[in-house]
């Protein structure tokens, strides 16, 4: 065998002249586990045949001698992020693990330089810890760098949903939780709304708009567009897109905002412009990250499990990598607290 063909012999090369299954190659050729004698033999015997060579990316990662587990989120400074972070680093030094975290600033093509950046290093799982984006072209340039990874041994889990990946998935139940938020903001009396959201190609966004939008249809309301403003998923987007809506006139009711540090952007801009909540508006958001309990007034939201989700994910990427992908959902519960009341008239 020439040395160009040698270097394209495979452990499925292996596997299949063997006749025995890839994990029994693997198992073989890396010595982490016992396998019977007669299977070992053929093994052997084809890689010899075959010259294989392992590769040593392969090897570190299916012996977990590397210790690297890579995190790739949208901001750390977002304390949603800080949040799953400080949960995946709990869960990381209990197992004598060191995480690299990078943040992308939601831009897609980042993200992918950093997943390429975690395979050259040889880091022993990835975790991406936010929303995936509708976005044709972001899927399979995703795929392109995560498949050769997960045949080389690695590992990835997700926080959110990712639709074209198949991986462990810890999935906030942002639509449930969004729909579930519309429905006891119409409890309170509430019929009037609008939606401050980040870009919808973001699932999250995606999921708690079409949550929220759902249940208020179900109530048989509208929620017309000229409701709904689009800005950046940040404390400043916030502020921005309440501006917008205090600039159109004839505000409504109550106020969603698709994430908690939109909402404390609304808040300042509501206050800087002299509306008060709740006494002229109601003001929700989602996530219960710690600071919205002390706000003036503090914010009603949808409390997700945030250090938890960070946990969790960590736990999938580390367990037994025979299993097949599986998904953990995190419901969201509603907190009621002093930025929402009934709207006035109805008190």
């Amino acid at each position: 065998m020439t040395e160009p063909e040698r270097q394209h012999v495979t452990l499925q090369d292996v596997a299949h002249r063997a006749g025995v299954s890839l994990a029994t190659a693997s198992r073989v050729l890396n010595g982490t586990a016992q396998v019977r004698a007669d299977l070992r033999e053929k093994v052997l015997a084809a890689a010899g045949v075959l010259a294989y060579t392992p590769n040593a990316h392969a090897q570190a990662l299916a012996s977990s001698s590397s210790k690297v587990i890579g995190v790739i989120c949208h901001d750390v400074s977002d304390p949603y992020f800080a949040s799953v972070a400080r949960g995946v680093m709990r869960a990381a030094s209990d197992r004598d693990l060191m995480v690299m975290l990078a943040s992308t600033f939601r831009d897609p093509a980042r993200e992918i330089e950093y997943i390429a950046t975690l395979r050259a290093q040889r880091a022993r799982a990835i975790l991406l810890i936010g929303s995936g984006f509708e976005d044709r072209d972001w899927e399979r340039s995703m795929n392109a760098e995560l498949d050769p990874y997960q045949r080389a041994g690695g590992r990835v889990a997700v926080v959110s949903r990712h639709r074209s990946l198949k991986v462990d998935t810890v999935l906030p139940q942002n639509r449930e939780g969004a729909a579930a938020l519309a429905a006891a903001l119409l409890d309170l009396g509430h019929r009037d709304f609008a939606v401050l959201t980040g870009p919808r190609e973001l699932t999250t966004v995606a999921d708690r708009f079409g949550g929220f939008a759902a249940a208020v249809a179900e109530a048989g309301l509208e929620l017309p567009e000229s409701r709904v403003v689009e800005a950046a998923f940040t404390r400043d987007g916030g502020y921005a897109a309440a501006t917008e809506l205090i600039r159109r006139g004839d505000l409504p009711t109550c106020v969603f905002a698709v994430t908690d540090v939109m909402a404390i952007g609304a808040l300042a801009a509501f206050r800087d412009s002299g509306v008060s909540v709740p006494g002229d508006v109601s003001l929700a958001g989602f996530d219960d990250i710690p600071i919205v309990r002390d706000l003036t007034p503090p914010l009603t939201t949808v409390a997700l499990p945030l250090d938890l989700m960070g946990e969790r994910v960590m736990e999938l990427a580390v367990r037994d990598p025979a299993r097949r992908s599986r998904v953990e959902r995190m419901p969201g519960e509603v907190v009621l607290r002093a930025s929402t009341a009934p709207p006035r008239g109805s008190r």
